[in-house]
């Protein structure tokens, strides 16, 4: 959608600034070139710098351009020469006081550029892809998801060179923008918002209404398969590109924020809100035949119950028969590694949906792993759009503090598994804590906080067989979208906004942390016993 920038293939170049010539111009000399010097010798040294005067040597070679005319003096002395009135007058003076045609106002040409090319030199086989998925919100910016992933892509490229140099592995990060290519209810919705206070109205509109067509039967569907299609199409145009990657092994993971989270996971699971009112009305005729009921009634329950019976039986059949004719393609074409949450509210909607926590400490009730083999959940704790996923796994972690990630440029971190959980203190409010206290526990707000990609075998926080991450200096949401946009409170909270020149990010743009950290318990940790 922006500007569109030209690329075009150099082949003749001008010497000392190693400029490309125009490619119509550049395409009929390297065509005479070919012509007339097909199989010759060229000099072995390919040092540009070093270049004997053509002062004496007659042009054995010449081609006549709409302004320019060339001159070949040798195979690798080729000069180019303006035909405009005022050189050619300049020319025949500079002749006449001695000077030869080619050092007074020729410019020298060369078959290449400057530095030659190498085999090894071209970008790494990409071992890994990430898609990253945006939430609500994007209607209102819609190149913003590609900024950000560009500045999440850099930012890694620069941890990824200072700490993982010797890793093999090379991650791509890939943007996946899903929202403006639906219709939705199109402009009904504007035509029914008031005029006061537009600006809000506007605002609301274009973020949290997604998650009102989010939760309507009429255009859930479009929502889902207009993200579940944006990412198929990318990953066949990329294992277009890219041939060796899925033969190579490939892996796939992805990013999403906010309601991007939910989306994201019911097209991995396929939840339907249809199958769950079907599980709903089995219940309810459960329900019916252990309660008291008259005669005719059971008998005409009996009767229904049976015609539903058979009607499953055939709509099964049905289904069986199509199944056999055509084979149903997969809801996504690759398998998900590592699915990263962030700001994610999708454990509120999968408590909403009857989700318990477990009792195994496994993830597999939530996200089977034969679905995705690692769950993440990242979030900034004054995020008023992000909860927790790690008590729906066990619940007597809704006790225990989220942990804390490090800064990417943390010097000497404590690896994660070394860490003790503290527990959380219900009876105390989070703002209880003393300022002192608030002060040490904030990291220091001079670079951008980002999450590194760690060798993919490393368990970051186990719980059970799954990896739950807390308390990321990530994005604002909702709420903090609101509070920069209409808050005028300097007592309002500010979070850490990811610098815009990546982790070399300039002091000024980042903004202090005054989230007060969590209260201990007067215990202090868990004990090491306990997982």
């Amino acid at each position: 959608e922006t500007e569109k920038i030209p690329v075009m293939r150099g082949q003749w170049f001008i010497d000392g600034t190693w400029q490309p010539l125009e490619e119509e111009e550049s395409n009929l000399i390297e065509q005479e070139h070919l012509n007339c010097f097909k199989g010759q010798q060229l000099q072995e040294s390919f040092d540009m710098e070093i270049s004997k005067p053509v002062d004496g040597k007659e042009a054995i070679h010449s081609l006549k351009l709409s302004r320019n005319h060339v001159d070949w003096h040798s195979v690798d002395e080729v000069y180019l020469y303006s035909d405009a009135t005022t050189s050619k007058i300049a020319r025949t003076v500079t002749q006449k006081l001695g000077f030869s045609k080619a050092s007074s106002s020729g410019t020298r040409l060369h078959r290449g550029y400057v530095e030659e090319a190498t085999l090894e030199d071209k970008p790494p086989q990409t071992s890994h892809i990430v898609f990253v998925v945006h939430g609500i919100g994007q209607k209102m910016d819609q190149g913003r998801i590609i900024k950000n992933t560009a500045m999440m892509r850099d930012t890694a490229r620069k941890v990824e060179e200072k700490y993982f140099s010797n890793l093999a592995t090379h991650v791509e990060f890939l943007p996946v923008e899903w929202r403006s290519k639906l219709t939705l209810a199109g402009d009904t919705v504007d035509s029914i918002t008031p005029d006061k206070v537009r600006g809000l109205r506007d605002m609301l509109n274009s973020s949290a209404m997604d998650i009102m067509y989010y939760t309507s039967p009429l255009y859930r569907d479009e929502l889902v398969k207009g993200l579940q299609q944006e990412l198929n199409r990318l990953y066949s145009l990329f294992c277009s590109r890219n041939p060796e990657f899925e033969e190579k092994g490939g892996k796939v993971s992805i990013v999403s924020h906010s309601l991007g989270c939910v989306i994201t996971y019911d097209i991995m699971t396929g939840w339907n809100p249809v199958r769950l009112y079907e599980q709903l009305l089995q219940k309810e005729e459960e329900e019916l035949e252990e309660s008291w009921m008259s005669y005719e009634e059971r008998r005409l329950l009996e009767e229904l119950y049976v015609t539903k019976q058979r009607l499953r039986e055939i709509e099964e059949r049905l289904h069986e028969l199509k199944a056999s004719t055509i084979s149903k393609p997969p809801v996504l074409k690759f398998k998900v590694e590592n699915f990263f949450c962030m700001g994610s509210p999708l454990a509120v909607f999968l408590a909403l949906r009857g989700i318990r926590p477990g009792t195994s400490g496994s993830q597999d009730h939530i996200l089977p792993r034969t679905i995705c083999n690692r769950l993440l959940n990242i979030f900034h704790p004054t995020d008023p759009v992000a909860y927790r996923l790690e008590p729906l796994i066990l619940k007597h972690y809704s006790n225990i503090s989220p942990v804390q990630i490090h800064w990417y440029n943390t010097a000497n971190p404590l690896p994660y598994e070394h860490m003790k959980p503290s527990f959380l203190n219900p009876s105390k409010e989070a703002t209880s804590a003393p300022d002192s206290e608030s002060a040490s526990a904030a990291p220091s707000p001079t670079t951008s906080p980002v999450m590194v990609r760690r060798h993919y075998g490393e368990s970051i926080t186990n719980i059970g067989k799954a990896s739950i991450l807390g308390a990321a200096s990530i994005g604002k949401g909702l709420g903090g979208m609101l509070f920069s946009r209409f808050g005028r409170s300097s007592a309002t909270p500010q979070t850490m906004e990811t610098g815009k020149d990546g982790p070399e990010g300039d002091e000024k743009k980042a903004t202090t942390v005054g989230t007060p950290p969590l209260p201990h318990s007067s215990s202090g940790f868990l004990e090491p016993t306990g997982e």
